[in-house]
């Protein structure tokens, strides 16, 4: 007779039986297990779609021309009267064609408040080139208050000229850019952010570097390198006047402290100022200047740049500029600043 087993009801049953009856149950309740999981899995999946709908309509939207509200939006013209802005001031030589482009387009910004235009021509602008820039600014703005537009004209061909103080600047900030380069507001806008988080030192787009090439002898001697050179080492430690912001303050100490010797390098080269202004401004702040990312737009076919022996007259002066502060003041550094809200990738 086979083993028996007493059961809930009170009855014997055998205790195969009893197995086989416990195997069924436990069959049985596998099933419900696994319908929880599947359930719990397609919310999970569900939840990850909705979440990337959402950032996809935040990162579309601006391009479909949604309007996206944060607490930090305004209106142009009360951010601009309740945070400031800057002067923009454009280097030009010879480009007429290329300077109305250039005035159109940071004329447009909301929180353009001046352009200077450096003329350094024997000549002085004509008339209608005057009249016909202020009427695209006036034209191009889209500010309850346009901007004020004038020449800086100097007498003599110099590269000098372009970090000359400014009479009656109303603005700290100062965007320097040259005739064919142009900066998207919203791009320019950004960089003026960090600016002032920052205001001391130089916040721009086009970034440079040096390194230590050669040491014999206690002589140093460094190379400049340029946009390949940063991208390939992920590292810099100038950033070029062609597009940068710095405090006004710099131009008075260019102008009138600055030792002279660099000045009358400058304009015997006719190349480096902008290196000049970077060694300037690292050595008043022993800090690195800011890159900041974004699409930059060079509109002109030519340049000192693509003179030549330009290269080695970089690395030239560099070292000579260096020679007369008896130190290095550049610091090299690996940050980028990038705009989360517009950039796909970081």
């Amino acid at each position: 007779m086979p083993p028996l087993i007493l059961c809930s009801d009170g009855a014997y049953a055998p205790l195969a039986k009893s197995k086989a009856a416990a195997g069924r149950r436990r069959l049985l309740r596998k099933p419900s297990f696994g319908a929880g999981l599947v359930k719990k899995t397609r919310l999970l999946v569900l939840l990850c779609f909705l979440f990337g709908l959402v950032e996809l309509a935040r990162r579309v939207g601006p391009f479909m021309g949604w309007n996206h509200h944060s607490p930090s939006s305004v209106s142009s013209s009360s951010y601009s009267s309740s945070r400031g802005g800057y002067a923009v001031l454009i280097n030009t030589w010879k480009r007429d064609s290329l300077l109305k482009q250039s005035v159109a387009h940071y004329a447009s910004c909301s929180r353009t408040d001046s352009i200077h235009i450096v003329w350094s021509e024997r000549d002085s602008p004509s008339d209608y080139l005057y009249s016909h820039l202020r009427k695209i600014v006036l034209s191009q703005s889209q500010s309850a208050n346009k901007p004020n537009f004038r020449f800086e004209l100097n007498e003599e061909d110099n590269l000098n000229n372009r970090f000359k103080p400014i009479k009656d600047l109303k603005n700290d900030a100062i965007f320097s850019v040259d005739d064919d380069v142009i900066v998207p507001c919203s791009t320019l806008n950004f960089a003026f952010t960090v600016w002032q988080s920052a205001s001391d030192t130089m916040v721009g787009f086009v970034p440079r570097m040096h390194w230590l090439a050669e040491e014999k002898g206690g002589v140093t001697y460094y190379k400049y390198g340029g946009w390949w050179s940063v991208w390939w080492m992920g590292t810099y430690s100038i950033i070029l006047s062609k597009a940068a912001f710095f405090h006004r303050k710099y131009l008075d100490l260019y102008t009138y402290k600055m030792p002279s010797s660099i000045h009358n390098y400058v304009t015997r080269e006719r190349n480096c100022e902008d290196i000049a202004m970077a060694l300037l401004i690292a050595n008043s702040t022993r800090a690195p200047p800011i890159w900041v990312k974004g699409k930059v737009y060079e509109t002109g076919s030519y340049g000192i740049s693509s003179l030549k022996g330009h290269n080695h007259r970089r690395n030239k002066c560099l070292n000579d500029f260096i020679s007369v502060y008896g130190k290095l003041p550049l610091v090299s550094t690996n940050m980028k600043v990038i705009d989360g809200q517009r950039d796909w990738f970081w």
